[in-house]
């Protein structure tokens, strides 16, 4: 292990419960231990995930948060005894790791549910409000401190939550807790002081607007919170560890507008000041730790940082907070690992979270202690696996309901709570594999088949592997892409993969009629060969792979391979205009809502100039004409025009030259994310 790194490997204590190391993984909806977004239960997959993280030198886990009262059938999490029973059975086998768990519990989500479609219908229309009311009561669900708008919808808006309903979630904390402490959990985190959830939203005056105990005054906006531990430790006894989830700053402007770092504005939620005085206050009513970020719903890159957010962007807020009380803080959000020992050891933070590294490569903490670290597969940052939340103008979240009932898997691992139907399998019939195509598609398709026992062969007509990642790693801020890219180059050379680079196969036919081929040659750009002047444009590849531009560049696409440009182009002092034919940026389902708040934001502080609703007409030199949504044409004066117009598969094979043993995999066969790419080679290699 890398000397520098000792600190995060050293003892410390919350409360009475040691913990072994500083490596803290934090919660991640999904990767629950009583089920989630179903009937609860004890949760062999959670377990199974969690586990896996413990033997692999995880100091804390805290698996994913459980509602007290569960958003679908409307059960209290208290109320299944069996589930706790099951639990109390496994704890012994995840102490044997040495590991310790804390259990983290929330009184929901309020304004911040994320609404979908169908949740729209089932509130605007009184009859089907009636139906589902036992099953998905979005009047409780939504509840909030008072009345306010949802994050994402606006036509199901939050109303506030009785006195009553209060009382009943403070019992309920007790109860849960209880009982976990009974199963032998170590402690639990009340969820949270944090990000914007239901108890934040009684601590942030844009929310709170109540005028009874639970509203106005401080002490009034954090009696929920407070209430809440002095009734576990009530219940537990003062030494049962409580943990708070808790965002030191809410770099927050307002409903649905967060601040962007180093953005100059007038806090709507928690700033520093209130935040010092609230981090003593919460320690002196019982809680044993603070587990850390920043951000609100209204801000939420903050509290799930995308690639565009710095590293260690919560690092200097919470060591700051540190100061403030006598408590461990565990910071948490795009941590750097040497950043966080040192931290640790300058005594800033006591615990170093992570959470969507544990999803890329559970085991990452090993790999680091026995010097492997080149062995570690990255995360990117991406959330198309984990937590894809989506939303643009006219629509609620845009989620796929299959990825809503399962958060927490990876789009770079495919086996990331998945092992029931994605699990290496070794082959009693080893066999040779043409794989034609050597980007990530084509790598983890030969992967695979290696582990397998296979002999797979890449063949890649360039003389580097990659593919168009290469490109789409390219900017300054994805090094984390890069990272993949040579995390899979280094896989192909450990496992020993032939590769043929410069080896373009225009005829799989080749190989032999019987020969087992994958196609995996990617996709090509969709050209705008009907706009006059198209040949003058250049393609995002181009421009990706080195292509100079002038000052003012026109990017015609505001998905999210313009908006990326676009955002490089920024950073790197040029003029970007973005033409977009829909009414918003990113306006695409799987692109999480941290990542693209974020762009559209940015945009609109640097003044980048975007023209929604509008066509491009004609290219000419120095200029493009555009229509706009009233057939107005106007012209955009550009030194550059890069055409971000999207892609279309790009098979070497037509239907007729197909072999009966040959398969297709990544945007070759339908063009998607890496998500899709990397999951579909993994199935393919799987049946081969």
């Amino acid at each position: 292990m890398d000397e520098r790194l000792q600190p995060l490997f050293t003892p410390w204590e919350i409360g009475s419960c040691k913990i072994k190391n500083r490596i803290v993984m934090t919660s991640m909806g999904g990767t629950n231990l009583l089920g989630w977004m179903e009937k609860n239960h004890f949760d062999k997959a959670g377990a199974e995930f969690i586990l896996k993280a413990a033997e692999n030198n995880a100091g804390l886990i805290l698996p994913g948060c459980q509602p007290l009262y569960n958003p679908m059938f409307g059960q209290w999490l208290y109320s299944n005894k069996k589930m706790y029973r099951d639990l109390a059975d496994w704890m012994p086998q995840f102490h044997k790791t040495g590991a310790k768990l804390f259990v983290q519990l929330t009184a929901g989500f309020g304004r911040s549910f994320t609404i979908s479609r169908m949740m729209e219908n089932l509130y605007t229309n009184p009859a089907l409000r009636a139906l589902s009311r036992p099953f998905m009561d979005l009047d409780k669900i939504t509840a909030s401190a008072s009345p306010a708008p949802n994050r994402w919808s606006d036509k199901v808006p939050s109303r506030a939550l009785t006195v009553e309903e209060i009382h009943e979630y403070v019992t309920a904390f007790g109860k849960c807790a209880k009982l976990l402490m009974e199963a032998g959990v170590d402690g639990v985190e009340v969820h949270a002081v944090h990000e914007g959830y239901l108890l934040d939203q009684f601590t942030l005056p844009y929310v709170n607007k109540r005028s009874d105990e639970y509203g106005g005054s401080f002490e009034n906006r954090y009696r929920f919170a407070v209430e809440i531990v002095q009734e576990i430790k009530k219940v537990c006894g003062s030494t049962f560890p409580v943990s708070l989830r808790y965002s030191v700053i809410s770099k927050t402007k307002g409903m649905r507008q967060g601040a962007l770092p180093g953005e100059e504005y007038t806090e709507a939620g928690r700033d520093f000041e209130e935040s010092k005085r609230a981090a003593k206050y919460l320690q002196d009513a019982g809680y044993d730790m603070l587990n850390c970020d920043n951000g609100t719903y209204d801000a939420w890159y903050w509290s799930h940082p995308p690639i565009y957010m710095p590293e260690n962007c919560n690092l200097s807020d919470v060591a700051a907070i540190r100061k403030y009380v006598d408590i461990p803080v565990v910071c948490a959000g795009r941590m750097d690992i040497f950043a966080a020992a040192d931290a640790v050891k300058s005594g800033d933070i006591d615990g170093a979270g992570f959470a969507r590294p544990f999803l890329a490569d559970t085991e990452w903490v090993s790999k680091l202690l026995s010097d492997r670290a080149d062995d570690i597969r990255p995360c990117i940052l991406c959330h198309n696996g984990c937590f894809n939340m989506c939303h643009y103008k006219g629509v609620p979240n845009d989620q796929p309901l299959e990825d809503s009932l399962h958060l927490a898997r990876c789009a770079v691992n495919a086996e990331t709570m998945q092992t029931d139907k994605h699990f290496i399998k070794k082959t009693h019939r080893p066999k040779t594999i043409h794989i034609i195509g050597g980007g990530i598609g084509g790598m983890e398709t030969a992967r695979v088949l290696k582990l397998r026992g296979h002999n797979p062969i890449i063949y890649e007509k360039e003389n580097e592997l990659g593919g168009t990642f290469i490109a789409a790693s390219a900017e300054s801020y994805k090094g984390k892409l890069r990272d993949l890219l040579a995390w899979y180059r280094r896989q192909m050379e450990e496992l020993g993969v032939e590769v043929h680079l410069g080896t373009k196969i225009d005829d799989p036919r080749k190989f032999g009629r019987k020969s087992d081929i994958i196609i995996a040659t990617g996709a090509r750009p969709r050209l705008l060969r009907r706009i006059p002047g198209y040949e003058k444009m250049i393609e995002a590849c181009d421009y990706l792979r080195g292509q100079e531009v002038g000052e003012r560049v026109a990017i015609i696409g505001g998905g999210l391979t313009g908006c990326e440009i676009a955002y490089e182009l920024s950073l790197n002092g040029k003029q970007p205009i973005i033409i977009e034919q829909k009414d918003d940026l990113i306006s695409q389902s799987g692109v999480c809502l941290a990542n693209s708040s974020y762009l559209r934001e940015y945009f609109a502080l640097h003044r980048t100039r975007v023209c929604l609703e509008t066509k491009l007409k004609e290219v000419r030199d120095g200029s493009i004409i555009c229509t706009d949504s009233k057939g107005n044409e106007i012209t955009i004066e550009c030194d550059l025009v890069i055409s971000c117009a999207g892609y279309i598969p790009d098979p070497v094979t037509k239907e007729n030259d197909r072999t009966s043993n040959m398969d297709y995999v990544g945007d070759c066969k339908s063009v998607g994310n890496l998500r899709t790419v990397i999951w579909r080679a993994y199935e393919v290699a799987m049946r081969m």
